[in-house]
């Protein structure tokens, strides 16, 4: 970290000041972008963003939480420009965060998203994945009519992220399959599933805000250990979150037999719980409430909960690091270092 970051002048707002004033600065635009979609799509669009309900009607505002535009604007003000000049490419990042969240749920037959059915539960699969491939044309859209002079450079920094973000998709629907999944395939898997598309969006920022290369290189690395991080968390949700904070079914993941970090790990750590865990996860026992609890305490017991954990600290500081070599703004440098305390220790 830098000289800088801790001046007087420093303090930042803290982090649910920060959301809100970014999606006070990316939502006007973001619906503006969504109602250039055809109708169909874009009531699909506009329900999964928790705009609509399911019949058109406005309800009150249900989306996520927005950590992703928040990166991208704050690494534009680290570098040395403004917020409002990376709005662009921070509505961009969101369109393709719900865009892959639209497939990941269709995917995994995830039947709850944000304290409300999921899109393809009420508009049907194929509605939900022509919406998601609609909002992926879209961002790009956004970045080229966006005018700015590296738009063509953001665009390919997008697309990369999108390509990686799909690997590491593929590779977790593989792993769907396989008893013989390793703690490092799986961080392979996370870093281009969930590092990818946050080290895009502070890349993004930096770019649009007018940094240099480095600075650029910087930030992105400081997303990405984050995306890391933010995985981590993630997974010990789904299996340890509570469904009325969270907004998802409990224990999904352990329903769906995921081979999460926590677990993998906890399978991979040749305890005896590791091996109990195996039989559950491999076998045919049925997942109820029984085993469920009992898979739970049996990753927790081998390690995996912990692990995770400490992992997730680890990178975050990895994180700070790379914030560091980005030379940036006090204040954004503040900002950025509450947003990375928030992703890791988060509780939805």
């Amino acid at each position: 970290m830098t000289a800088e970051m801790t001046e007087p002048l420093a303090a930042g707002r803290p982090s649910g000041e920060l959301l809100a004033w970014s999606r006070s600065l990316v939502l006007p635009a973001l619906r503006k972008a969504v109602d250039q979609l055809p109708p169909a799509m874009r009531t699909i669009a506009e329900y999964h963003h928790g705009w609509r309900d399911e019949y058109g009607n406005p309800v009150l505002e249900n989306g996520g939480k927005a950590i992703r535009p928040a990166l991208v604007l704050l690494a534009a003000e680290a570098v040395g420009g403004t917020a409002d000049s990376a709005v662009p490419a921070a509505v961009a990042v969101e369109l393709i965060h719900n865009f892959s969240l639209l497939h990941d749920d269709v995917m995994d037959r995830d039947t709850t998203r944000r304290h409300r059915a999921t899109a393809w539960t009420v508009f049907g699969v194929n509605a939900a994945i022509l919406a998601g491939d609609a909002l992926q044309a879209l961002a790009l859209d956004v970045l080229a009519a966006s005018g700015h002079p590296r738009a063509l450079e953001a665009i390919r920094t997008l697309n990369d992220a999108t390509v990686a973000l799909l690997e590491g998709q593929a590779y977790d629907l593989d792993f769907e399959t396989r008893d013989d999944v390793r703690v490092s395939e799986v961080e392979r898997m996370s870093r281009g599933k969930t590092g990818a598309l946050l080290g895009a969006s502070t890349s993004l920022g930096a770019l649009y805000g007018g940094g240099s290369d480095e600075q650029v290189e910087a930030m992105r690395g400081y997303g990405t250990e984050l995306g890391l991080a933010f995985q981590h968390v993630d997974d010990l949700l789904g299996i340890w979150g509570d469904p009325a904070v969270t907004g998802k079914v409990a224990q999904m993941d352990l329903v769906n037999r995921k081979k999460s970090l926590p677990v993998v790990r906890a399978l991979n750590a040749g305890f005896p719980a590791s091996a109990e865990l195996a039989s559950l996860y491999f076998g045919e026992h049925e997942m109820n409430a029984e085993t469920l609890a009992r898979a739970a305490d049996l990753v927790d017991q081998a390690g995996g909960r912990a692990w995770s954990q400490t992992q997730a600290d680890e990178l975050h500081t990895q994180a700070l690091v790379h914030l560091g070599e980005a030379s940036p703004t006090a204040r954004a440098a503040v900002e950025l270092g509450t947003l990375a305390q928030l992703v890791t220790h988060r509780d939805h």
